[in-house]
């Protein structure tokens, strides 16, 4: 495969799986809020980690275990939090109509985003050391090429599934679809929390 195609394919394989960034770009698709900017950042922001992962800075994280378990433990008490809001959420009297928007401001959405993005060491893990350790068995000169079809395959996947969430939308019409969803991100983001936290309680020394 070509230097763009093997990139494009391992990110594909790596972002497509039900996560923290996925979940939340579903619900704003949904809803119909800022979608065009989660995307945009989104994608941004995991072509910023992919050419840091093929740039090698994978490996200084690698080296600094400490500033992993720091990433780690934050990550995990932001996903908890998120995670009890939405069951919050589901419980409550007035669920939310797939008709409603401007429920946040552009600001709150994107340091939100921003949080997911970040704050998650997930991200980490496939944008920079996953994607860098496989970059690195490229040759240097088709890296830069590898890294752009990485990039690619985010923007793409955010934009399907931020814009095509509207496919949907006459299923949420109804509350009880609200529920549910906010039922599978609070579980989700609980899981995810619960798994980081004891990685890094297990971890060594």
């Amino acid at each position: 495969m070509t230097p763009f195609i093997s990139g494009f394919a391992l990110s594909a394989a790596l972002i497509m799986a039900i996560g923290a960034q996925n979940l939340f770009v579903l619900r704003q698709g949904l809803k119909r809020e800022h979608v065009g900017a989660i995307v945009v950042f989104f994608g941004l922001s995991d072509a910023l980690l992919i050419v840091a992962g093929v740039s090698g800075v994978g490996a200084f994280l690698s080296a600094v275990p400490g500033l992993a378990t720091v990433l780690t433990i934050g990550g995990a008490i932001f996903l908890a939090w998120y995670g009890i809001t939405a069951l919050r959420r589901m419980t409550s009297l007035n669920a939310l109509p797939v008709t409603a928007s401007g429920q946040l401001s552009l600001g709150r959405v994107m340091i939100t985003g921003a949080a997911f993005t970040f704050l998650n060491p997930h991200v980490y893990l496939d944008t920079v050391l996953l994607m860098g350790t496989a970059a690195s068995a490229q040759p240097e000169a088709s890296r830069p090429l590898f890294a752009f079809g990485a990039a690619t395959a985010s923007f793409v996947w955010f934009a399907i599934l931020g814009f095509g969430a509207r496919l949907f939308q006459s299923v949420f019409t109804r509350p009880l679809a609200w529920r549910f969803l906010d039922a599978v991100v609070g579980i989700v983001m609980l899981g995810i929390s619960a798994s980081l936290l004891m990685g890094a309680l297990n971890q060594p020394g």
